[in-house]
């Protein structure tokens, strides 16, 4: 990926990656989590194959295809799956992104074992601001009281599953064409989804404008856009500092969810979201 494409990677990714949040929760009002997940992946699985042969990418074979495997398991079916069923739970969207928004400080804590990477002073200032901002913001718009504790527990795993893929990609992750890349973990992601929606919610589905317009966005947005640049970022990057993005996602995921959800934003929420902001660019230096 260009260096261009990079430096406005974080700020393309935090955009697409936070309003999914909102856009997701309309989406959930007209399909299962499973079902809207099987019905997301599929589209792009169908999305991609027509370009191979126009493309002709090298695919990755052996252990590197293993490895997008795994990372496409923890992202698409732990991560979104855990998340998608705590929103239909019951847990309010404060709720999911305060427990998810940890993933910065399990990252860091982890990182210098793992993957050998120092986490200074300086990023571990930024990392606290961060996390203060964040919590500012959901505790002045709803907080995380009176939820299902098996939503929350959902939450928790979704926390496990994504910082446990930014590790792994850290980690064993390699240099590999996007469109092989995605096709294999969403691939992965139906194979796992497709089952549990049939399973469990008869793949039934509300077939509004509202549905197919949510799809839309989370097929191009979330799926192939926004994997594509995070998994680039964490490849040229150090994971802790890529990870303090996902500070800004629960302030930026409210305010997409003011004119989407109604959800108003209160004075309070704003210094939140500027406190993040400052947190995020110390940790980013």
């Amino acid at each position: 990926m260009s260096r261009p494409i990079l430096l406005a990677a974080p700020f393309i990714f935090l955009l697409l990656w936070s309003a999914g949040f909102a856009i997701a929760k309309i989406g959930l009002q007209h399909a299962g989590p499973f079902t809207l997940l099987a019905l997301r992946y599929s589209i792009a699985v169908l999305v991609l194959l027509p370009l191979i042969p126009v493309l002709k990418p090298q695919f990755p074979t052996g252990r590197a295809a293993w490895d997008i495997a795994v990372t496409g398991f923890l992202i698409q079916v732990a991560y979104f799956g855990l998340c998608y069923i705590a929103f239909k739970s019951g847990v309010s969207a404060g709720g999911v992104a305060i427990i998810v928004c940890l993933q910065p400080i399990l990252v860091s804590l982890i990182a210098p074992w793992l993957v050998g990477e120092r986490v200074g002073r300086l990023r571990w200032i930024g990392l606290a601001l961060g996390l203060g901002g964040a919590v500012t913001v959901i505790l002045a718009r709803s907080g995380i009281a009176h939820e299902p504790t098996l939503g929350l527990l959902a939450a928790v795993g979704g926390l496990i599953g994504i910082t446990a893929a930014t590790l792994y990609e850290k980690r064993f992750g390699a240099t590999t064409h996007p469109v092989p890349a995605n096709l294999i973990q969403y691939a992965v992601g139906a194979v796992f989804t497709l089952p549990l929606a049939l399973a469990t919610e008869g793949m039934q589905a509300d077939w509004t404008p509202a549905l197919w317009a949510t799809l839309a966005y989370l097929v191009i947005g979330n799926s192939l856009i926004s994997i594509t640049l995070l998994l680039a970022m964490i490849r040229a990057g150090e994971v802790a500092r890529v990870s303090a993005l996902f500070y800004l996602v629960p302030p930026l995921s409210a305010l997409f969810a003011w004119p989407l959800l109604g959800e108003a934003m209160p004075p309070l929420a704003w210094a939140g979201m500027a406190l993040a902001g400052i947190g995020v660019m110390l940790a980013r230096r």
